[in-house]
């Protein structure tokens, strides 16, 4: 029997394709037993249990402790873009493939982080909760017409965002070290982007080299008053640096969809002016649909150039 592990919690929920994709292919699914992220110990015994020849995977630790546990492990399919979830060298020396999904989550990211830019600075959030809670908040806003929005990060969610906040006549300032040229932002340096960006929006891959890369310097070289985004990675965000220049009023507001640790607990949860999501940024049934396909037609294709 050859055994496809899928870790992804909803894969096949919304369009069941993608399995039809793997049935076809003599491949037989075994899917995530716990509806959620899973730990290192969970993906260990999962592969133990299993002895799966390839992978569906979402964004759950498989370090080379994981991977060596994949005896029969030939090929993993990322659903989605980020790779820092995967040990990639410890599986280059097992000799396992891995690929991703680069263009499907591009548009679901980019209209999610325009709808949260749009959300915290009309306050929708906090008018709706007060509402709920049998208050009549109104407060006042602002617009989004006219902003200065610094994109750090210019690849293909960055330059997506930019085209969709042309419309608001924003002054879209951009910076990201492997970009020489645009057609959408006005390329510039760190530090100047920090300093005159009212909005700033993340959208980097996360690294060991550029864990924390927003930390409580970069923070303190903002505006006052600005608002930051980050619908990229958890981990590229010193947590407790951003609640104090929130909690502190330093900065004006924070909307985040991705977090150190997943399921969220900490503090920032406590704080009226952020907006919180959980990690819903690819979580369009459109954007998913073909994401789901991709990893799977990725995983076949992997998999039946060595045969299996």
């Amino acid at each position: 029997m050859k055994n496809i592990l899928i870790t992804t919690s909803s894969f096949g929920k919304e369009d069941p394709a993608p399995l039809t994709v793997l049935e076809r292919a003599g491949l037989t699914a075994v899917l995530n037993p716990f509806g959620r992220k899973l730990t290192e110990s969970e993906a260990i015994e999962l592969f133990e249990e299993y002895n799966p020849v390839g992978m569906i995977a979402g964004v759950e630790p498989l370090t080379r402790a994981v991977l060596e546990k994949g005896k029969g492990l030939k090929s993993i399919a990322r659903c989605g873009i980020g790779m820092d979830s995967v040990d990639l060298t410890a599986a280059g020396d097992l000799g396992i493939t891995v690929t991703n999904t680069p263009d499907a989550p591009t548009i679901p990211v980019a209209e999610l982080t325009l709808g949260m830019i749009l959300s915290l600075l009309r306050q929708t959030h906090v008018s709706d909760a007060s509402i709920r809670n049998g208050a009549w908040v109104r407060p006042m806003g602002n617009l989004l017409h006219g902003k200065t929005v610094g994109i750090i990060g210019c690849g293909r969610i960055g330059s997506y965002l930019g085209r969709l906040l042309v419309p608001f006549e924003c002054t879209l300032l951009g910076y990201d070290p492997f970009c020489k040229k645009s057609t959408i932002f006005q390329l510039t340096s760190l530090e100047d982007l920090l300093s005159r960006s009212d909005i700033i929006s993340l959208h980097i891959p996360f690294t060991d080299e550029n864990r924390h890369f927003i930390n409580a310097s970069r923070l303190g070289q903002m505006k006052k008053g600005a608002l930051f985004f980050n619908a990229a990675r958890g981990g590229l965000v010193d947590e407790n640096a951003l609640y104090e220049a929130l909690s502190s009023g330093y900065l004006g507001g924070a909307a985040l969809d991705c977090f150190e640790e997943e399921p969220y607990m900490g503090k920032l949860k406590d704080l009226r002016n952020t907006l919180l999501t959980g990690h819903i940024g690819s979580y369009a049934k459109e954007g998913r649909a073909i994401m789901e396909m991709q990893a799977a037609e990725n995983l076949v294709r992997e998999l039946e150039k060595i045969g299996i």
